[in-house]
């Protein structure tokens, strides 16, 4: 009888580790990983591979220390990094996707998110960000960024911003005072144009303002120029994203828009084409730019420097103060074989070290407050601007799994204008039909 227990006993053992092995599975993250580190069995000769687009010079170099320090400090995993032009990120992106072979983990521009975790390509981190990704460190703002459905599927290593950059010396040959650096008292758009009236010189090609980065492609015409529509007190879609009828067309986005047009066609103080670098090369008085080009300017033209060359202003604002925010973020394939150390590299990466290291490297925004403490210049001039407009004016785009539609009709619509000089009314009616037949070819998952 005893003997028979003992057996009993030995079986059930064996069945409750099973059992317990076989759940652990089901986790991305077991309790014995919470100090970022793998155990050796499961991390031994893992290579994951990594996509993400094709940035800047310094971007390209913080991810390619972040990933050294990571593989030092994890020996069985090694991460195989592909970065792609910009231009044909999201195409070769979704095409391998389709494929069924995307990378383990994917560099995703935040209002995209919807699209991917609402076709089943993105896991679901909610989970492990709430137990381990600290996200109190995160900004409202910006964490509401990284959800679908209330649930978090992105971490984001840093923050955007845009300001609005100025060249001194045309100010001061024009006899104008320098704008505002106070980050809560900005400029209108009325404001503007006159000061750009003044500095105007298009015999001499120099122009008074480039208001949202001229006419580019990807998601670059979205992200600037968006906020014009929030600043007249309108918006892209319905709160609940379901229709773009009323909203993208209506009173206040139609007084959006003409005033952009009348930039180009009317005060003609903007221009479709203008000289290579028109900024630092002295043709533009003013020119919405993004925080990155802080250091860009700084690393690649030198002799061209803030506080005597040019200097930086809040976004301006219409009736209401609003900037954009978002940007790329990580997230893992629901096809990786390696969830586990997936989210390690990816807990690493967005963490206070990995965050501190990418914004030391970049100038970029932090994403993390602990981060923004870390960096005493965070609260000066000129980045203070971007912290303070992140932290209390910002506004994500729209959520939509049919985002890339609107997108894409948000360039067109800005093009049509601008470029086209085309009837702005009809424009929007144009863009917002194109936008609601999107949302009604998507399938949205329950």
């Amino acid at each position: 009888m005893k003997k028979r227990v003992i057996i009993f006993i030995l079986i059930l053992l064996l069945f409750l580790a099973a059992g317990y092995y076989a759940f652990s599975s089901l986790s991305l993250f077991s309790g014995e990983e919470k100090n970022n580190q793998l155990p050796a069995e499961k991390s031994e000769n893992i290579e994951l591979t990594f996509w993400r687009n094709y940035g800047t010079k310094l971007e390209n170099e913080a991810y390619k220390e972040l990933i050294s320090a990571f593989e030092s400090s994890h020996p069985g995993i090694s991460i195989n990094m592909n970065a792609i032009p910009y231009g044909d990120y999201e195409l070769r992106l979704r095409t391998e996707i389709a494929a069924g072979s995307p990378p383990d983990i994917m560099s995703i521009d935040s209002p995209n998110l919807a699209l991917y975790a609402n076709s089943g390509a993105l896991l679901s981190i909610d989970k492990e960000m709430k137990e381990e990704g600290q996200i109190e460190d995160i900004p409202f703002s910006t964490l509401e960024g990284m959800k679908f459905k209330d649930e978090i599927y992105l971490s984001p290593i840093a923050e955007s911003g845009v300001a609005l950059f100025y060249n001194i010396d045309l100010f001061k040959k024009a006899g104008l005072p320098l704008p505002s650096q106070d980050p809560a008292d900005p400029m209108t758009w009325g404001e503007v144009v006159e000061l750009a009236k003044k500095i105007n010189d298009p015999g001499n090609e120099i122009y008074g303002i480039d208001p949202g980065q001229g006419f580019s492609d990807g998601e670059s015409p979205a992200y600037f120029k968006t906020p014009l529509l929030w600043q007249f007190g309108a918006d892209v879609l319905s709160p609940d994203g379901a229709t773009a009828t009323g909203y993208l067309n209506s009173k206040h986005a139609v007084e959006a828009l003409q005033f952009y047009q009348d930039l180009y066609h009317r005060y003609k103080v903007a221009t479709v084409e203008m000289p290579p670098d028109p900024f630092v090369t002295g043709h533009l008085g003013m020119s919405v730019l993004g925080s990155w080009m802080l250091e860009e300017i700084e690393r690649n033209y030198p002799d061209f420097k803030l506080g005597e060359d040019f200097g930086i202003a809040p976004l301006p604002k219409g009736d209401h103060q609003v900037t954009p925010n978002g940007g790329w973020a990580l997230g893992i394939s629901a096809k990786s074989k390696h969830p586990e150390e997936a989210w390690a590299f990816i807990k690493y990466m967005t963490s206070f070290e990995g965050s501190k290291k990418y914004v030391d490297i970049t100038g970029d925004m932090p994403a993390r407050f602990s981060v923004s403490k870390a960096f005493p210049e965070l609260t000066a001039y000129p980045k203070n601007i971007f912290v303070q407009q992140a932290l209390k004016y910002s506004k994500n785009r729209p959520v939509s799994p049919a985002y890339p539609v609107i997108s894409d009709a948000l360039k067109e619509l800005f093009e049509d204008i601008g470029i086209g000089g085309k009837d702005v009314k009809a424009s929007a009616d144009k863009a917002v039909a194109k936008i609601n037949g999107g949302l009604e070819d998507i399938d949205v998952k329950e």
